[in-house]
């Protein structure tokens, strides 16, 4: 980048950051008493689920929440990755590996920052239906963004009351068919021979409501060996039994075969060639297969006007194939191939009252749930990308049971009040049926497949564990003026180890990792809410989160994780957002997040190949956490110029360190896109046509961190400036 460019990105991220900092200014300055602003605050407010699992105005609850809209989410996007629409969300940072092999990372306020794939630490649900196991694994590939209505983050102490997630919950909402059977084929392309097709059809028939999506996406990657292919299905069936009771049936499938890893590179390795993939990921042909099958019913049914109960009940299998570039065969290895079968399913229940207590309105809600899955989990050498001899053969459970209850009062006409309590049993088993000794053991054990020298055995790796806790919430909401609230919370939460995390011992012997503990977090927060002129809904909130028993990364090495408790850590940050349409077309989005996110002890860790101990200091920061993260988003609509709509959007993160030692960042970075898009109508058809370029600058920069990685390789390249181009015609019968 020349001196030039580098001097005029940094004064847009000036403008960038001032515009933030400048909207609760602009948002204050307005006053309006009257009670028609107050009607039209809650209104322009969305409605929200999730806090409290009641529909209610976001705008009166005492807890930071964010809706992405169905407009938002599909329109002028490939509709593939949750990082494209998700990254609006303050307080959030999705991190994109490039890779479909080890899909995104979700993290909210520091939390979920350790994963090296998937989720961990925030709940993930579609359709009110559990997209994590029990343990707190989850995959955003669940997800299908082609029928979502809505997406719902949560942020704060009162996501603990779904269980053992200390990060937020990030719900996924399924839309409804249309009134009239529409068809609606659609296709998209772009770079790196990038290409996305699917059908959509749905309608109303009777009492019957129904909406289903099938789509295939196909990559070369950005990078060598990143080759990917994903099809999925989503559909949801909505039948009215009669006026006060509902039932819907919910189908997701998703299949990704032979998935590739490109695997993380060394800082140098970045700079000579970001697209390469090292050596290894070729050898051992490192990455994924997938498949996951799952289908719930969700039954809703009114007693009464006042009265309200809810089933959920669901159930499917998820079979998992991976290689990782690790080709030891030792005594205790568990193997460079991991097979995995899973079967799992849940059910839930909870009762909704809409009562008065001193003659003021008072809802509370008390449910229980249910979750299980057992994994039949195998590990092979891996011989040059082939599996070869079994090293690894275990059944291992994990389960949670859950009840709750939690109320929402209007204590005076100013002031409403939120609690809650949960208490949740995690229970993990093993068992472990590989069993075996080297050739020179004199015990009775069979020889373990492969193992031609030593004395040593692979012994009984069986177990159990079990966590418990009990997590309060309570909340305040003061209503200064119709369009001015503010708001008050605290609570606690905790956050199992994942069977992932139990799978390995840091000091490299074999069996699950019975010393690890939860950790546990108190959250403070404070925040206000206010409608603006112009329809500007800002949103702003204070908060500090103090952890024991940290869990972090251990050691990284070839793919394979293991990790520990560390310390006491600190999290304290700063979340604004402002939503804005200025009339003529125009319309804005902004968000900012200051958040400092720290080690408040020392702790050993290790790093390097083979692990060397140190201390990390008490004050590094958490790795893969970035201290500033910003976006922004000008639109402009413009029907009679046959639909015509476009946008610019602009994001800056800070940059994150690595590792625990905080000796290597991945650097800062401002990137850009622009979208344009068309519309039209023509008696029963509609079609749409859209053209984007993300990362418009052309910035070189790193999307995603592999923490603590023993080999230095802990940067996964962003892709270049790349284009998508796409189209639609939808059919109503």
């Amino acid at each position: 980048m020349s001196g030039n460019q580098k001097v005029a990105v940094s004064s847009l991220k000036s403008s960038f950051v001032a515009l933030c900092l400048a909207c609760p200014v602009a948002a204050f300055s307005q006053d309006n008493e009257t009670s028609q602003a107050r009607d039209e605050a809650v209104q322009l407010a969305p409605i929200v689920v999730t806090p409290t699992r009641n529909e209610q105005s976001s705008f009166d609850l005492p807890t930071a929440v964010n809706v992405i809209d169905a407009e938002t989410i599909q329109e002028q996007h490939q509709g593939v990755n949750i990082s494209e629409t998700l990254v609006r969300v303050p307080g959030t940072v999705v991190q994109n590996r490039e890779t479909f092999s080890q899909e995104q990372q979700i993290i909210i306020r520091g939390f979920g920052a350790r994963a090296g794939f998937g989720v961990r630490g925030i709940k993930l649900l579609a359709d009110g239906i559990p997209a994590s196991t029990p343990d707190g694994q989850g995959g955003t590939g669940l997800f299908d963004l082609g029928t979502a209505k809505s997406i719902e983050v949560l942020r704060g102490p009162f996501s603990a009351l779904y269980g053992n997630h200390s990060g937020g919950v990030v719900q996924v909402f399924t839309e409804d068919g249309p009134e009239r059977p529409t068809v609606t084929p659609y296709f998209s392309t772009g770079s790196y021979d990038t290409w996305r097709a699917g059908i959509k059809f749905g309608g109303t028939a009777d009492n019957l409501n129904y909406i289903a999506n099938l789509s295939r996406f196909e990559t070369d990657g950005y990078r060598d060996h990143s080759e990917a292919r994903k099809d999925q299905f989503n559909s949801k069936f909505a039948v009215k039994l009669n006026d006060g009771t509902s039932l819907s049936l919910v189908i997701n499938y998703i299949d990704q075969p032979d998935n590739q890893d490109p695997l993380g590179l060394t800082a140098a390795q970045v700079q000579q060639n970001p697209r390469q993939s090292i050596p290894q990921a070729t050898q051992f042909d490192t990455g994924r297969s997938l498949s996951n099958l799952q289908t719930g019913v969700v039954l809703e049914h009114a007693l009464s006007d006042a009265d309200k109960l809810r089933f959920i009940a669901y159930l499917g299998n998820r079979s998992n194939d991976g290689n990782i570039a690790v080709g030891t065969n030792t005594i205790t290895t568990s193997g460079g191939v991991s097979v995995l079968d899973r079967d799992f399913y849940g059910v839930g229940a909870r009762w909704t009252r809409n009562t008065d207590m001193f003659a003021r309105p008072l809802t509370f809600t008390v449910g229980a749930d249910y979750d299980s899955a057992t994994d039949a989990r195998k590990g092979y050498v891996n011989n040059n990308g082939v599996a070869t001899f079994l090293k690894r053969d275990e059944d291992n459970t994990a389960a949670s049971e859950g009840a709750y209850i939690q109320a929402e009062w209007l204590v005076a006409e100013q002031w409403s009040a939120s609690a809650g309590l949960r208490y949740t049993n995690v229970n993990i088993e093993s068992e472990d049926h590989y069993i075996c000794k080297a050739p020179g053991n004199v015990s009775a054990l069979p020889v373990c497949p492969g193992i031609t020298t030593g004395t040593g055995i692979n012994p009984d790796d069986s177990g159990s564990l079990t966590f418990d806790a009990w997590t309060p919430v309570a909340g305040l909401v003061y209503k200064a003026t119709p369009t001015l609230n503010f708001y008050a919370n605290v609570g606690k939460s905790f956050e199992t180890p994942t069977l992932i995390e139990l799978a390995y011992r840091p000091d490299g012997s074999p069996g699950l990792n019975f010393a690890m503990e939860p950790s546990t977090s108190i959250h403070y927060e404070v925040g206000s809410k206010v409608m603006a002129g112009n329809g500007t809904l800002l949103e702003a909130s204070v908060f500090q989160i103090d952890t024991k028993n940290e869990i972090v990364v251990a050691a990284n090495v070839g793919g394979r994780q293991s990790f520990k408790n560390a310390g006491d850590t600190q999290r304290r940050g700063i979340e604004l957002s402002a939503n804005s349409s200025w009339g003529h077309g125009f319309s804005s989005y902004v968000s900012a997040t200051y958040l400092d996110a720290t080690f408040e002890q020392a702790f050993t860790s290790c790093s390097g190949t083979p692990c060397t101990a140190f201390t990390v200091p008490a004050g590094n920061r958490i790795p893969a956490v970035p201290r500033y993260n910003a976006y922004g988003e000008v639109g402009w609509r413009h029907p009679a110029w046959w639909g015509f709509s476009t946008g610019v959007e602009l994001r800056w993160q800070g940059n994150v360190p690595v590792n625990d030692s905080n000796s290597e960042y991945a650097d800062d970075y401002f990137v850009a896109a622009v979208r344009a898009g068309f519309e039209q109508r023509t008696g029963d058809w509609r079609f749409t046509e859209f053209a984007r370029v993300d990362n418009a600058f052309d910035e070189q920069y790193i999307g995603a961190v592999y923490v603590n990685d023993g080999n230095g390789r802990f940067y996964a390249p962003a892709a270049e400036r790349n284009y998508t181009l796409g189209m639609s015609a939808s059919y109503a019968f």
